[in-house]
């Protein structure tokens, strides 16, 4: 049963539908793309007109002006991957006391925090779950009404400015709508009393659709940056929309837990979970690097209730993720025979300052010192706290898995909450 069900995760790999031709990333890219340039902030208008303005605000040469783009594009696909993982032990775990199996949990387990109890030498455990996501924030403001202002590229004199037109700004408002709907297949395996181990495969579905305005605010007149028209008549004000949804597997996760005291009143054990860039960073079905993590695990048993306490250590691959301390701290309560109440309040601490960073203040000295602010979006570390509620109900054949994720910390992409459903059997 092992062998077929570790063959039938694996086959989720062939498991993808074609997409377009453009990636999910590239159409982010597309929100600050007006007219047939090809290029995000290339001005149409001035480039037919023979102005030669018409490519002063493109991110190439205007560093300032694509950090903000690709600030936006790594936090959608670095919080896209980050789907919840099921637990890697749940439902009632055995310990062998004389040869014999016994049962050494009373309640169905937790849904997203770990206990220490593993499942016991050859017992099984394997199910799917699906959760929805639909991201609502980026640093607590609203992607569906994000303002961002574009400055003009210092080509004259020192000093932004001089000549005039440098003084031109880009006024951008954009909305963007980010959903994700998350199938984990997951399967965990008792190899030794007191060592499991497990693997968790996602199948990730993306939709992206957005919509911006740009106004181009002139300094002064004649106007040298338009969309289109001409310097006499300009038009300065354009609108794009872009849409698009990929399907396809996810990063996939692999696990031990390994239990180093088993007592009912006190129970200890660590954790090692490795996920690995299987999922299509492009199409914002993965992080595009690995990560590892690092925990150590206590969790004890009084009747029916059963508290437990997780910490440890994430370490993320790629140049614009963050390692994070981990804190979790929770409870299962057994309810009755069929049914079990599971909370958790599950952190996730950056360390050092976030890297993806935004540009600050913009500041011109000519004709007069006045300062722009690149963006709505504060720059801060994204720590995350999630509060999670859920209930197993035992129904002598599956365990039905019903949850509720609600972000506490407005860090990174975030959504108001996380739904999750599933099924989960246990041999």
């Amino acid at each position: 049963m092992l062998r077929r069900s570790v063959l039938a995760l694996a086959g989720l790999l062939c498991i993808s539908v074609p997409a377009e031709a453009q990636k999910l990333r590239d159409k982010i890219g597309d929100l600050f793309t007006f007219g047939n340039c090809g290029e995000p902030l290339c001005l149409d208008g001035s480039i037919n007109a023979g102005t030669g303005h018409g490519n002063h605000f493109i991110p190439a040469a205007a560093t300032g002006n694509f950090a903000v783009i690709s600030f936006i594009s790594d936090a959608i696909a670095s919080n896209a991957s980050n789907f919840p993982v099921s637990a890697t032990s749940s439902g009632v775990t055995f310990k062998l006391v004389g040869g014999v199996p016994v049962k050494s949990t009373a309640s169905a387990g937790p849904i997203f925090g770990e206990r220490a109890q593993t499942m016991g030498r050859g017992r099984f455990l394997m199910g799917a779950n699906v959760s929805g996501i639909r991201f609502k924030t980026l640093r607590g403001v609203p992607i569906d009404n994000l303002q961002l202002n574009f400055t003009h590229e210092d080509i004259g004199n020192p000093g932004l400015g001089d000549p005039s037109f440098e003084n031109d700004v880009i006024n951008l408002r954009m909305s963007m709508y980010v959903d994700l709907i998350v199938t984990s297949f997951f399967v965990t395996y008792g190899l030794l009393d007191r060592v499991d181990i497990s693997l968790a495969a996602p199948l990730v579905h993306t939709s992206f659709q957005g919509r911006s305005t740009a106004q181009i605010v002139p300094f002064g007149t004649p106007a040298f940056h338009f969309f289109g028209g001409t310097s006499a008549a300009p038009i300065l004000r354009a609108s794009t929309a872009t849409f698009g949804s990929a399907t396809g597997i996810g990063d996939i996760a692999g696990r031990i837990k390994i239990n180093l005291s088993n007592k009912n009143s006190f129970a200890l054990a660590v954790l090692g979970d490795a996920r690995f860039a299987t999922g299509d960073e492009e199409q914002l079905l993965g992080a595009g690097s690995s990560s590892f993590r690092a925990m150590a695990i206590a969790s004890a048993q009084y009747g029916a209730f059963s508290p437990h306490i997780n910490a440890g250590y994430l370490w993320r691959g790629g140049d614009l993720a963050n390692n994070a301390v981990l804190a979790n701290v929770g409870f299962d309560q057994a309810l009755n025979e069929w049914a079990t109440i599971a909370a958790d309040v599950l952190t996730e601490w950056e360390v050092g300052d976030s890297k993806l960073s935004l540009p600050g203040p913009v500041t011109f000295t000519i004709p007069f010192t006045r300062t722009i602010e690149p963006t709505d979006i504060p720059s801060k570390r994204d720590n995350k706290a999630n509060a999670s509620l859920g209930f197993k109900f035992l129904t002598g054949g599956p365990t039905i898995v019903t949850n509720a994720l609600i972000p506490l910390l407005r860090g990174g992409l975030q959504p108001n909450v996380v739904w999750t459903g599933g099924v989960e059997f246990n041999f």
